[in-house]
């Protein structure tokens, strides 16, 4: 992926910086491993919000994405790099020797034409899956299981990579997440060889609301600019400080405070991300 700066035209486009999407070989997706997305705007089954600012924007396809690499020992050619709107990194369509097709997270340095295997067999090289407990200490990986058969769920974003870091007996590895987590996976779940792609994707900057309101994403507004009977901190004549410690609209802390609900795989952090 690289970056392009955009002549100053207009006020929208000062400061853009765009992606200039020349690692892209496809502009359409693949039309069997895409669906229709129906929009929500951040609405439950209620109809009620539930998550804010979101509504509009374009219209997306979801594009079918193989998270489990189950197709351990049939061996596959990308045939090509696209673009997916539905997350920050490139996606590879891979062309299997069956004749199947399937989606999967680009990594870096994975071009058209290479080769990609699943399984215990499978060589350590980016794009591969394996077993945690056949891939060495020290490794980069990326879509990594936390149920064997799941999945990958952690590590799935542009430019994100976990270590391995050591294979504390046969049925545990220890991970440190690009968090700077350190947590305990079962041996035994897959993870893709590599970093994801797409690296530069943090540094692009959109410049204006209206590539925001294309995203799906709508203004936020101010606690400040609110009335008291809509915001804690609002009200007051002029600019006022809060007076208070921040919160959200609902009254609850907004900094410092832990949201994170006790879940059962918490037993398996061996060091947290903050120091708290």
């Amino acid at each position: 992926m690289g970056l392009k700066s955009l002549k100053p035209t207009s006020p929208g486009r000062r400061g853009v910086v765009a992606d200039d999407f020349k690692d892209i070989t496809k502009k359409t997706p693949e039309k069997s491993l895409s669906v229709v997305r129906k929009k929500h705007s951040g609405r439950n089954n209620q109809g009620r919000v539930t998550v804010r600012h979101r509504g509009g924007g374009s219209r997306k396809k979801l594009r079918t994405i193989d998270f489990k690499r189950d197709k351990a020992g049939i061996k596959g050619r990308v045939a090509s790099i696209e673009y997916d709107p539905n997350r920050t990194c490139r996606i590879a369509l891979v062309q299997y020797a069956d004749g199947e097709k399937r989606y999967i997270l680009a990594p870096v340095g994975l071009q058209v034409g290479d080769g990609v295997e699943a399984g215990p067999s499978a060589e350590i090289k980016p794009g591969n899956a394996l077993p945690l407990k056949i891939i060495p200490p020290g490794t980069m990986v990326h879509n990594v299981e936390m149920n064997r058969g799941k999945g990958g769920q952690l590590v799935r974003s542009a430019g994100a990579a976990a270590q391995l870091m050591a294979r504390e007996s046969e049925k545990l590895v220890l991970l440190r997440l690009p968090s700077g987590e350190v947590r305990r996976v079962d041996a035994e779940c897959y993870a893709t060889v590599g970093q994801v792609g797409n690296v530069d994707h943090k540094n692009i900057v959109l410049g204006k609301a209206g590539a925001r309101r294309h995203r799906g994403w709508r203004p936020s507004v101010r606690g400040a600019a609110m009335s008291p009977r809509d915001h804690p901190h609002g009200g007051g004549e002029g600019r006022n400080p809060r007076g208070m410690p921040p919160k959200t609209p609902w009254g609850k802390p907004a900094l410092g405070y832990r949201t994170r609900r006790r879940k059962e795989s918490d037993r398996f952090i061996v060091q947290r991300r903050k120091k708290a």
